[in-house]
């Protein structure tokens, strides 16, 4: 190595072991509370030392971060000597703070781990040699602590500020709960509005260009609401910022929680890129986990998969996805577009549910055994409940489990429905041949757009006899369910769906317990001409709800006559 090399490699780190709390002295004098690092110390700085109140960590690359001692929170977060953890003198931690924990660090070659146990939680934090990463685990064994999240707090001003996920409450008007605003130009801003799905993303963070930070989502097999569900991922408000990775969470939840080891998941820094494609959870090497012992950590040797060789009877304008559930874990892959082939993640062994979705609509399921070192295969899948192939005197909109091509349907994930960028949600009465499904509302609430109104005529065949009619919602808010009327005609009130209890509506998330009401309209209540016009009501009806759009309300996927 050349000698100016030399004296910068040495000068960088004295420098980075000043940056995790020693006293650099000229003259390679001890650095104050010994640094804990490899034989080759003298060229890099990874390691640990403890300050007397926090481990601090040097991944030996650009990233130095603190753990404290006494109850597992991340107090700081240290990148090319900017601090980036916390704001309003909050931490970064598990939940809301765990309090007081038993915490312990060691050093196993080229990884530092740090343990931190709180009752029946075990929470876990990794640096690697020379990354900018920090690993994390959460082992949640029972119902002790009520949701499983973990919150990374970002100082403010240190990345753009004007996302769907984000206010200014200086400006910003409250319009619902504590967690909803207006901004003075009309639109809506939330933390709920990220609009993604669990299965559309890997990572979730922010960039200036020049740096990125990012959490990389774990593979969420111990979290709960399948492959479709919506949950927070980050916000940013204008004393700070959130960084999520959650795996449960009560808001729209369709699952009960599962309990276990979940992780990895990454805080990731990023010269302002997005990160590795290896660290993304189908793809990162975690055999260097296999030897730390984690509690609860199952490595690849002891996990299988499941090949499918195709789907048959799919509607090739949808994606289909194939999910296995139970109730120790939960796993999804995308169906080829062309063949249906899938192969699943590497799954804990047991038997699962295997369910094919539609766009989101379940449209089969069956039973799959999946064994530790080896790949369970499938033959063909035949579709064999999908409610699109019977035929349909009408039908508005198509069953996808989902208000695809609605009115606003494309908007409510990311933004309230009382937006200014939202198409009104009353207008003029549906007529079946005329009108476009765009036209009708995604969305129906008591308070809002009640006693929607579709006319349609009949042939004078279809006049003779009585006609089923189905309405299929995708959530319902408030135990809304509709109650139709026909002419004169007024059905029975239908007992509501099994829904979360949660708002849906107006939190960016239209995805619940898909259900199907079906109506036996008789004859009786045609009139009897078949050039008159029939007049079918929807009312939205409930109990309970409060007002406008938290009034009770239901996500509409199709409505249609049948023979």
């Amino acid at each position: 190595m050349p000698q100016h090399a030399r004296r910068h490699l040495t000068r960088r780190d004295a420098l980075r072991r000043t940056a995790v709390g020693g006293l650099a002295l000229a003259g390679g004098a001890a650095v104050a509370g010994p640094l804990v690092a490899g034989a080759d110390a003298a060229t890099s700085a990874f390691g640990y030392r403890d300050d007397g109140r926090a481990y601090v960590v040097d991944t030996g690359a650009d990233l130095v971060f603190k753990v404290d001692r006494r109850n597992g929170d991340l107090t700081s977060l240290v990148y090319k000597g900017t601090e980036y953890q916390g704001y309003g003198n909050r931490n970064s931690h598990v939940e809301t703070g765990l309090g007081a924990s038993s915490v312990s660090i060691r050093k196993t070659g080229d990884t530092i781990l740090i343990t931190v146990v709180h009752g029946s939680m075990r929470h876990y934090y990794a640096a690697r040699r020379g990354e900018n990463n920090v690993y994390l685990w959460t082992n949640k064994a029972d119902g002790s602590i009520t949701a499983t999240r973990y919150i990374v707090r970002v100082r403010p001003g240190l990345f753009p500020n004007n996302d769907p996920d984000s206010w200014d409450a200086r400006t910003d008007t409250l319009l619902e709960a504590q967690d909803i605003r207006r901004k003075p130009n009309g639109t809506t801003r939330s933390k709920h509005y990220s609009n993604q799905r669990v299965i559309d993303y890997d990572h979730v963070g922010w960039s200036t260009g020049k740096v990125g930070m990012w959490m990389v989502r774990s593979n969420h097999e111990k979290a709960s609401g399948g492959p479709f569900y919506r949950s927070l991922m980050r916000h940013r408000y204008e004393d700070g910022a959130g960084l999520y990775e959650i795996l449960y969470y009560g808001e729209n939840q369709t699952e009960p929680m599962r309990f276990g080891l979940q992780g990895p998941y990454v805080l990731a820094f990023t010269d302002g890129g997005a990160p590795a494609d290896s660290l993304r959870h189908d793809r990162i090497d975690t055999s260097w986990v296999d030897s730390l012992g984690l509690a609860g950590w199952v490595g690849r040797s002891g996990r299988g998969r499941v090949a499918g060789v195709g789907i048959t009877g799919r509607d090739k304008a949808y994606a289909y996805t194939v999910g296995f559930a139970n109730a120790e874990a939960q796993y999804w892959a995308h169906a080829d577009p062309a063949t249906g082939r899938f192969k699943s993640p590497y799954m804990l062994p047991g038997t699962y549910t295997l369910t094919v979705y539609k766009e989101e609509l379940a449209v089969h399921t069956t039973r799959v055994t999946v064994s530790a070192g080896r790949t369970t295969p499938l033959h063909t899948l035949a579709i064999s409940a999908d409610p699109s192939r019977k035929p349909a005197i009408w039908r508005i909109g198509d069953w996808s489990g989902t208000p695809r091509g609605f009115k606003n349907a494309s908007l409510m994930t990311t933004m309230h429905p009382a937006d200014v960028r939202a198409r009104p949600w009353t207008g003029a009465v549906h007529t079946v041949g005329d009108s476009h499904v765009a036209d009708f509302p995604c969305y129906q609430w008591a308070g809002i757009n009640n006693r929607l109104k579709i006319r349609f005529k009949l042939t004078a065949q279809q006049l003779t006899s009585g006609h089923t009619l189905n309405i299929g919602i995708t959530t319902a808010f408030a135990n809304g369910r509709p109650r139709i009327g026909v002419n004169d005609w007024v059905s029975a009130l239908p007992a509501p769906a099994k829904e979360p209890t949660t708002r849906s509506l107006t939190v960016g998330s239209y995805r619940g317990n898909n259900h199907t009401y079906s109506y036996a309209v008789p004859a009786s209540a045609w009139l009897k001409s078949p050039d008159t016009y029939q007049e079918l009501t929807l009312d939205i009806v409930s109990g309970s709800g409060g007002s406008a759009y938290l009034s009770a309300g239901v996500s509409y996927d199709v409505i249609e006559l049948l023979p």
